[in-house]
C-alpha cells in the first residue's frame, strides 16, 4: 500500500484480515509472504495513526464538553 491515505481505516483492516488468511495458508510461497508480510507491517501502522489520531480528536471533544466523560479503550 504505498499511497496510504487513499484508503480508509476500514479498507486498511479488511485488507490486513486478508493478508492475514493469506499469510495462514499453506498454499502461499515464501515470496509472497514476504511481501504480504511487509505490506501488512505498513497497514498496521497506519491503522494505528488513524487510531491515535481518532482518539485525541475524541478527548478534545470530551474536554470541550465536560457532561460526556471517556474511558481508557484498548
Amino acid at each position: 500500500m504505498n499511497k496510504k491515505n487513499d484508503k480508509s481505516f476500514e479498507s486498511a483492516l479488511k485488507r490486513l484480515e486478508q493478508i492475514s488468511e493469506l499469510l495462514e495458508n499453506e498454499d502461499t510461497p515464501l515470496e509472497e509472504s514476504i511481501k504480504l508480510f511487509e505490506e501488512g507491517i505498513e497497514l498496521k501502522e497506519y491503522c494505528e495513526e488513524k487510531l491515535k489520531s481518532a482518539k485525541i480528536k475524541i478527548d478534545k471533544i470530551v474536554k470541550k464538553n465536560k457532561s460526556l466523560s471517556s474511558t481508557e479503550f484498548q
